[in-house]
């Protein structure tokens, strides 16, 4: 299978791009190889921007992919495709151009910026019939899902979760890195978020959202202190504590394992409508971080 990559400005392009076309010992899956991306890159925001020549050397020269001027150009010479662009506000336009191509793709998070590129992208992929998922990687930790298995406790009553968050100007609030603890939190609870509210510091945030049914999810988001992922997962009979750097195997490998199932014919892991309910979760969480205010998501 014939891979390509639209998007040279992360880290996670190396990640994905070390596991299919790295030494045996690295690769998930031999039957897969990136072939061909195009660098992109956002002038505006400086964690694009002085990132891509760098990833764009290590795939070129390391790896042997091919760089190419356009996500047109991605599309037809793939048989499927990592939209990887850092910046979440050119997702809409990238989608956009290579959705309906007939071609099998992966967002990387945070699946949109607004909830009017996230609706948008959510109707042309089922108007074009283009097959997609977004997620963060922490969604599919097995230090999580090994305490989210559909063979384990059962449904959880709750779920609080903890994370880095810096601020990215051009990408505010919940949207830079409090995402992967939003993933964390929908995939223990799933959807029916009705509303939120946030209190914000200079070294902190806290978001509490109410599930329809009565459940309460937090995330803090935190620039001061510990660095590391964790959660707390309840059940009536007990909490699970979740330590993300406790996981059995690297969490990009666990997701590229759901993403090479899903380009292979495989169901999404996480619906669209999903990945919409949480930018929805998102933009809430920062007009309250504004206002103070709780803030529907309806």
């Amino acid at each position: 299978m014939k891979i390509g990559i639209i998007g040279l400005d992360t880290s996670h392009v190396s990640a994905f791009t070390k596991f299919l076309n790295g030494a045996e010992g690295e690769k998930v899956t031999s039957e897969a190889r990136v072939m061909v991306a195009f660098p992109g890159g956002s002038p505006d925001m400086a964690a694009s921007r002085d990132r891509v020549e760098g990833f764009t050397s290590e795939l070129r020269d390391t790896y042997g992919v091919s760089m190419v001027d356009s996500p047109e150009a991605v599309a037809e010479a793939s048989d499927a495709i990592l939209l990887c662009s850092v910046d979440g506000r050119v997702h809409r336009d990238q989608f956009f151009r290579i959705a309906g191509a007939g071609k099998p793709i992966f967002i990387d998070k945070p699946f949109a910026s607004s909830v009017s590129d996230a609706e948008a992208m959510a109707d042309l992929a089922a108007r074009s019939g283009t097959r997609a998922f977004c997620s963060s990687a922490l969604r599919f930790s097995t230090a999580l899902t090994d305490v989210l298995n559909p063979e384990g406790p059962g449904t959880a009553t709750g779920a609080d979760f903890c994370g880095p968050m810096a601020i990215e100007p051009t990408s505010p609030g919940f949207f830079w890195y409090g995402v992967h603890t939003v993933e964390m939190l929908f995939a223990s609870l799933g959807t029916g978020c009705q509303s939120v509210v946030a209190s914000s510091t200079d070294d902190h945030d806290c978001l509490i959202g109410v599930w329809g049914d009565g459940r309460l999810g937090t995330i803090r988001g935190n620039r001061t202190g510990d660095n590391g992922f964790h959660g707390l997962v309840h059940f009536a009979a007990h909490t699970a504590h979740i330590d993300i750097a406790t996981a059995s195997r690297p969490f990009f490998s666990s997701l590229l394992e759901e993403v090479m199932n899903f380009f292979n014919g495989g169901e999404s892991p996480v619906p669209l409508e999903t990945s919409v309910e949480m930018v929805r979760f998102m933009e809430a969480g920062n007009r309250s971080r504004e206002s103070g205010e709780v803030v529907s998501l309806r």
